[in-house]
């Protein structure tokens, strides 16, 4: 057997950044931080929640990420789908669903968005056009690209966001997905968030081609690494993909190079890195204080910053407070939702 690769966990998760990414507008860059703020200081109580046996199952925690669905997000238009897998809360959270309903879902609560039956990893939103959450890995790939189908077939210029690992970048699935995307031109981004590690794996120990950028090269499908610690080359890359996809040429893949601090999920001790690492993208590459080190420079003040996290961790809270206090479902909830028939005759009988 041939010795392991190096693992390629890169100094700058910056990809192939030879050029400074375009500047945010000031209300631009305060969105991208509130939004990201958001997201960490609800996975932050997330992750205390679990602790304190508040939330049971699984619980995946998107902390470092946060850049990704931010900079994605901001460059989407009304009508654009979300898809992803079971790392999801900061999706949910930068597409506008409520803090409450989302911390209420983990906690197994009547008030969540699937009134407590779902959890962490089964939460949709038609409103907010959140179509999951999915905890089998790469199968939520399919479904965003029935999704981009169903924009190509209604004739509108709605983009499917589907966003997946470098684990499920692996799965058969995502395969027969870009086969029939690019056939069809269908209208699809596919969000590679590579965060460097497949649950406890490094990327060079499970990938021959650790360039995912490249794995729609067979299809035809283009493809671009980009700094996923960078809320500005996201939002830059964003747009220019949706620009091919709105055009009719069908899908396009990002790659966002990007790192969690935290383990895979809540149970995991992720003893298989070391913390230098760890420590090195905190310090280096954190996106949030990427962000609050520019409106320092432009003119914001420390002051001006600690009360947006303020205002920020109120609404966490009340969240929390709000998860803990709303009541369990009802039992008759075993029947909702459930699709029954009385046509009993088999399927091909």
């Amino acid at each position: 057997m041939a010795p392991p690769k190096k693992n390629v966990a890169n100094d700058t998760a910056q990809g192939n950044g030879a050029h400074a990414p375009p500047p945010l507008t000031r209300d631009q860059e305060l969105k991208a931080l509130r939004d990201m703020l958001l997201i960490r200081r609800f996975e932050e109580k997330a992750g205390q929640l679990y602790g304190m046996g508040a939330i049971g199952g699984f619980c995946h925690l998107y902390i470092g990420q946060e850049a990704v669905v931010v900079g994605i997000l901001g460059a989407a238009k009304e009508g654009d789908q979300i898809v992803t897998g079971y790392r999801d809360h900061g999706h949910m959270l930068a597409c506008g669903m409520d803090a409450k309903g989302v911390m209420a879902e983990l906690t197994g609560r009547s008030g969540g968005y699937s009134r407590g039956k779902g959890g962490s990893m089964h939460m949709f939103s038609v409103e907010k056009r959140f179509y999951g959450g999915h905890g089998i890995v790469g199968a939520q790939v399919p479904i965003g690209t029935g999704l981009a189908f169903a924009n190509k077939y209604r004739g509108n210029d709605h983009v499917s966001l589907t966003f997946f690992g470098d684990g499920a970048a692996n799965q058969g699935q995502v395969y027969e997905s870009f086969n029939m995307a690019e056939l069809w031109r269908l209208p699809v981004i596919y969000v590679i968030e590579n965060n460097q590690y497949a649950m406890g794996t490094a990327i060079a120990r499970a990938s021959a081609q650790t360039n995912l950028s490249k794995r729609g090269v067979s299809f035809n499908i283009p493809g671009e690494q980009v700094d996923g610690m960078d809320v500005r080359a996201v939002r830059a890359a964003a747009i220019k993909a949706m620009e091919w996809c709105r055009a009719g040429n069908g899908p396009y893949i990002l790659e966002m190079m990007t790192y969690r601090y935290r383990g895979h999920s809540m149970s995991d001790p992720a003893k298989y890195r070391a913390k230098e690492e760890v420590n090195k993208m905190r310090q280096e590459h954190d996106p949030i204080e990427q962000v609050r080190h520019r409106m320092l420079e432009g003119g914001m003040t420390e002051d001006d910053l600690k009360e947006i996290d303020k205002e920020i961790r109120v609404t966490v809270n009340e969240a929390a407070e709000f998860a803990q206090s709303s009541p369990e479902p009802d039992p008759s909830e075993l029947w909702t939702d459930v699709l029954a028939t009385t046509d009993h005759t088999a399927v091909g009988a």
